[in-house]
């Protein structure tokens, strides 16, 4: 299982990052990124301190671990200039919170997200038409999330990639151990959100291809 989506202390988690990693391990975890809540407030505090425990994880727990972040709610004028900032602050993944149903997204931060230099958009929600086209132009992931109110669209958003032929990816959000999820498990969660067998094995690879790329950076 390759997550690529979850959430320490560091944000609004409830682990510490090694505890985070061990029990993503014994779930069957062979890759965890940690990609805590960001904006301009905290980015410069997250990234650093995951760069180094991240690299420790990996060494001493058989698990590759990748320092990340989440801009979350970052109002969508500022979301490509900080996804710079993040890159250069160290961050391998970059995940923007999408339009959610279940929050109070500013309108827009989809389109932003998806024209600015980030890996997934979470949760996109409602995606339109437009947006899917954009994340199949920019080789940017959509996310199918087995997180609980966010998951309400999954469906809708594996459609819209469907069409457009943008690529998707499944993570979990996890915030706490029981959000972290069996590969079982999420095959199940995939193939309810409307993905063919055979869809769901490019979405798992898709994974695959993400982390080999962001270990090159």
């Amino acid at each position: 299982m390759i997550d690529l989506h979850t959430h320490s202390i560091f944000s609004d988690g409830e682990l510490i990052p090694s505890e985070l990693a061990r029990r993503a391990k014994v779930t069957g975890y062979s890759v965890l990124a940690i990609t805590d809540h960001g904006d301009h407030s905290n980015f410069d505090f997250i990234i650093p301190r995951l760069v180094k425990v991240c690299q420790k994880l990996t060494d001493a727990l058989a698990i590759q671990v990748i320092p990340g972040i989440e801009l979350t709610h970052v109002p969508p004028e500022y979301i490509y200039d900080l996804a710079v900032e993040a890159r250069h602050t160290g961050a391998k993944i970059i995940v923007v919170h999408g339009e959610t149903i279940v929050e109070p997204v500013v309108a827009g931060t989809n389109i932003a997200a998806l024209r600015a230099p980030i890996d997934i958009l979470a949760h996109p929600g409602l995606i339109t038409e437009e947006e899917a086209m954009e994340a199949a132009r920019n080789s940017i992931y959509l996310e199918i999330t087995t997180r609980k109110g966010h998951s309400l669209t999954n469906g809708h958003v594996a459609k819209m990639a469907r069409q457009s032929k943008a690529p998707i990816i499944l993570n979990s959000d996890s915030h706490a151990p029981h959000d972290l999820v069996h590969k079982e498990m999420a095959q199940k969660i995939a193939l309810g959100a409307g993905l063919t067998e055979a869809e769901t094995e490019v979405m798992f690879r898709n994974s695959q291809v993400l982390v080999k790329k962001a270990l090159k950076k």
